[in-house]
């Protein structure tokens, strides 16, 4: 059976120790502000909002929401960003996708200053992480990093399979996983015969959103699989985009869902945040 990588577990001892890192920034006059953007009435989206809320309370991170109506212009909404742009308070400035369809995502993403986007999503970060610079990386692909680190998994030089090419996940991890010195594969919806790269993956990322799509004949034995998918299944259960039932058996580690790249992803929001009010004040 696989060895489980505890996104849990890790994502609570990096909000220990941001925990200690916020009291001595505190004890400098600095008081790590992230402000969160919702436009509309997403359930989803409500969910992440309460987590996101509910670590920053917990380790000292202060947080002002901006709930805005489904109605809103994309002149509102970038007023606002604005705004915050110009608040010395705010450290850090997160945009809640999705947003409604009339408003442009990309274009309210680059509209937050680069040193507030703690998202990863600006062109400037991106290309800070092309080019292998110091910058914000998008928070599930840097989890992820993080998550493999932690348990000792080798990446040099290993062959790196990820299904989904995405702004927020496939592409920065992409060039993360490029920034180890793994050889990288891409899958996408064009794909063909998409069985034969995943069966030659030593580690095998799966972010498409498709419930139970890898099944154990799809993954090369003693592999790591990393799901970041969260669907429901026909009894309304949380799943990932793995079977994990059949996919444990023949792999030597893989992530549940959920308790694995989820709470990594809000831990690495916190890094970025802490960061960020770092790099702004000191």
């Amino acid at each position: 059976m696989a060895i489980l990588l505890d996104g849990k577990n890790l994502a609570k001892k990096i909000r220990d120790d941001l925990k200690d890192e916020i009291i001595q920034l505190k004890e400098k006059g600095i008081i790590p502000k992230l402000a969160v953007i919702m436009v509309g009435e997403d359930g989803a989206s409500k969910i992440y909002l309460r987590n996101k809320s509910k670590a920053c309370k917990e380790i000292g991170i202060q947080f002002e929401e901006y709930l805005l109506k489904e109605n809103t212009t994309m002149d509102e909404l970038k007023n606002i960003i604005s705004k915050l742009n110009s608040k010395k308070d705010i450290h850090g400035i997160l945009l809640q996708s999705p947003i409604p369809s009339n408003l442009n995502i990309n274009d309210a993403f680059y509209s937050i200053v680069p040193s507030k986007d703690v998202d990863g999503f600006h062109p400037i970060n991106v290309g800070k992480l092309c080019l292998s610079q110091d910058t914000f990386v998008s928070c599930t692909p840097y989890g992820i990093v993080k998550l493999l680190e932690e348990y000792n998994i080798p990446i040099q030089g290993k062959h790196v399979v990820i299904l989904g090419r995405s702004n927020i996940v496939g592409k920065p991890l992409i060039q993360c996983m490029l920034n180890k010195n793994a050889t990288v594969t891409v899958c996408h919806s064009k794909t063909i015969h998409v069985e034969e790269y995943t069966k030659s993956a030593d580690i095998l990322i799966v972010a498409i959103g498709k419930e139970k799509f890898i099944k154990a004949d799809m993954v090369k034995r003693g592999s790591t699989v990393i799901d970041v998918g969260i669907n429901r299944d026909n009894d309304g259960k949380l799943c990932g985009d793995v079977d994990f039932n059949e996919v444990e058996k023949v792999v030597n580690y893989i992530t549940p869902v959920p308790g694995g790249v989820g709470p990594m992803t809000i831990a690495m929001l916190m890094c970025n945040l802490v960061k960020a009010a770092r790099n702004q004040e000191l």
